[in-house]
């Protein structure tokens, strides 16, 4: 591949990628993502020291050191397409040489971790616990606009799935892609393990009914039902399909931690989601500044 064309990767004035605003230098090879910006500097509160800070739109930056740790957190917006724009950006920033605009022949792979929160499909998943995601499975549609491969194991769960859940029919194309698994073996203790659907919306996507009726009202069901040997849906949320898929194509680790707030089998929500979110952030920082 040549030169890449101003059109496609775009560059400020203080030779910054455009959405996420940041230089190369400003970012560190260990990231964590959230959806909330606000809850960026809830996670960057715990490092010793913070030598970046950036916003610009939904997606909020800092990069500082935990003990000799260095670590960026970044916000993404919620949804699949908002991790289109972080996930291309972020490789971008360490894998293409802004000044050539030609893709380096060193490529480097970033550990990237979202901390974020999801609702269980499982009723022994309770609120305020931890999910580790084995998979991320995706019925957003946005891995289908990119080529990508399929392990064997991969291939016979989405078939599994498409046959169990009847999706693919006028809705979406699933797909499923494995955790980066040097950072999942990091992530068991104090973890449940499962797949994480993601959905393209909140309400219909997530089976909510509010005035709008649903074209597969049996889709909390048939999530929670659906099993492949050991495997089985464990929760679903908006990001982690997408973080996945796109990683896994531009080789970079992955890892998606979700405190759970809302059991939609038992119909629970956590009385304080702010305190769950805030002990997995303090376990998932532990973890990073210990093994990562």
């Amino acid at each position: 591949m040549g030169t890449i064309a101003a059109s496609e990767l775009i560059i400020n004035d203080r030779g910054a990628i455009y959405h996420v605003n940041c230089r190369p230098e400003e970012i560190a090879n260990t990231i964590i993502t959230v959806g909330d910006p606000d809850r960026v500097k809830e996670v960057s509160k715990h490092f010793d020291s913070i030598e970046f800070k950036n916003n610009h739109r939904e997606f909020v930056t800092h990069t500082g050191y935990l003990g000799k740790k260095r670590i960026s957190v970044t916000s993404t917006g919620i949804g699949p397409d908002n991790i289109d724009i972080v996930l291309n950006e972020l490789d971008a920033l360490v894998n293409i040489d802004f000044e050539t605009r030609t893709i380096k022949e060193k490529l480097t792979s970033l550990n990237i971790i979202r901390v974020g929160t999801s609702g269980s499909l499982q009723q022994e998943i309770p609120v305020d616990s931890f999910v580790a995601s084995t998979h991320g499975l995706g019925l957003d549609n946005l891995l289908n606009f990119y080529t990508h491969d399929s392990n064997e194991e991969e291939k016979q769960l989405l078939q599994a799935f498409d046959t169990h859940t009847q999706l693919h029919q006028g809705i979406s194309s699933p797909y499923i892609t494995g955790a980066g698994v040097s950072l999942l073996k990091e992530f068991v203790d104090g973890f449940h393990h499962g797949i994480t659907v993601t959905c393209p919306g909140f309400y219909g996507p997530q089976g909510r009914v509010l005035r709008m009726g649903l074209t597969h009202p049996q889709l909390i069901d048939r999530l929670t039902s659906f099993s492949f040997g050991n495997h089985r849906v464990s929760n679903f949320e908006m990001e982690t399909s997408a973080i996945y898929g796109m990683g896994k194509i531009l080789g970079h680790h992955c890892l998606s931690l979700s405190a759970i707030v809302a059991n939609r089998i038992t119909k629970e929500f956590s009385k304080d989601g702010g305190a769950a979110v805030e002990n997995l952030i303090v376990k998932t920082l532990e973890n990073i500044s210990a093994s990562i």
